[in-house]
């Protein structure tokens, strides 16, 4: 098969689909790989190191797209792609449908076929594909958030590990999810007091036996939610409904509830968002401030750790592309019930009753 690498032109997107050891994998079964010219820069690999393993580089992202049988990605194609995507072609990447409806749309006049990685799920019910950068993202909403707490930039003040004699900072974390639990790791790390909520009792008590004492679990509703953000400093939103959009836990007269300079960071802004006020920003400009509260809301967190995420990345999807190169995407996914549960679009038909229920299709 021919398989494709174009460099990621999402704003600030640093990642790249494929590392140089995935890459040695796909040319050592005789695969055609092409990769564009300074695609990997960002994640630290040079066309060099590609070029030592047996791809071929190109230098424009209209020459991959055009000479490739399956485009290999990290972010969904943006508007400037959704030309270059051919019918029939497989793009196999992370789409999230149902937060852009002109995505969906482009992709279903396209007639390629769309795998999505954070539809991919295995035997247990979990995402393989997502479960890396979610875990990434996961770590880095703390890594942020205690940033924005900072004075300088309109946060509280607040240091969320304290010091002796001071009280440490409070974080809330909706969702005890991958996302969660990797926030309530690392601010439990740093000294915070932690308050992680969900209505799935089973995953509180995996938290309540796997996290520290000081990270304390309570079941999510509206009424407890409203309770929590006024004594927290720092509230994480990690909330996944697999392929749909993600519910508003926190409404626009909630921010009203919250002390000025509290910081809310919403890691499910790629699937719409769990705070009504959510819109997605950029590392470029990556905050904005409602009612004095601060709103993280990156669309692409683990973009700005492009190393470690393209290795984490390359660990989980390699197997999925061999067998996909090996195969064709329809044996492929005959074999494989998890890869089959990516197809999302396939030549024009949406394979989700989440993405035509978020667009009326």
């Amino acid at each position: 098969m021919k398989i494709g690498i174009p460099k990621e032109i999402k704003s600030n997107e640093s990642r790249v689909g494929m590392t140089p050891a995935g890459i040695f994998e796909l040319t050592k079964k005789n695969h055609t790989v092409f990769v564009q010219s300074t695609a990997g820069e960002g994640s630290g690999f040079l066309d060099k190191d590609y070029l030592e393993v047996g791809a071929t580089i190109l230098p424009t992202i209209e020459e991959v797209y055009l000479q490739s049988e399956m485009i290999v990605k990290v972010k969904e194609p943006i508007a400037l792609e959704y030309p270059l995507v051919k019918e029939n072609q497989i793009v196999f990447t992370y789409f999230h449908f149902a937060s852009s409806e002109p995505l969906t749309k482009a992709m279903i006049a396209s007639k390629s076929v769309c795998i999505a990685y954070e539809m991919v799920e295995d035997d247990e019910g979990t995402l393989p594909l997502l479960t890396p950068m979610s875990e990434v993202a996961g770590r880095m909403a703390i890594q942020q958030g205690a940033k924005y707490l900072e004075k300088p930039v309109r946060g509280r003040g607040i240091l969320l590990g304290g010091v002796p004699g001071v009280a440490p900072g409070k974080v809330l974390v909706l969702g005890a999810g991958v996302v969660g639990v990797q926030a309530a790791k690392m601010a439990a790390g740093l000294g915070a007091h932690v308050t992680i909520m969900d209505i799935n009792m089973k995953r509180l008590r995996y938290v309540n036996d796997v996290l520290p004492s000081h990270v304390v679990t309570a079941f999510s509703n509206e009424y407890a939610i409203r309770q929590h953000i006024k004594t927290h400093d720092l509230i994480i939103g990690g909330i996944l409904v697999k392929g749909g959009k993600a519910p508003k836990l926190i409404t626009r007269d909630m921010l009203k509830e919250m002390r000025p300079g509290t910081v809310i960071v919403d890691v499910a802004v790629d699937q719409g968002g769990c705070f009504e006020t959510t819109k997605p920003t950029t590392h470029e400009d990556p905050t904005y401030i409602i009612d004095d509260v601060v709103h993280y809301c990156v669309a692409n967190m683990p973009g700005a750790v492009p190393h470690t995420s393209t290795l984490a990345l390359t660990n989980v999807t390699l197997p999925f592309i061999l067998m996909l190169a090996n195969n064709g995407w329809e044996k492929a996914c005959e074999v494989d019930l998890s890869l089959s549960k990516g197809l999302s679009i396939v030549k024009g038909e949406v394979r989700y009753k989440e993405i035509n229920e978020a667009f009326n299709l």
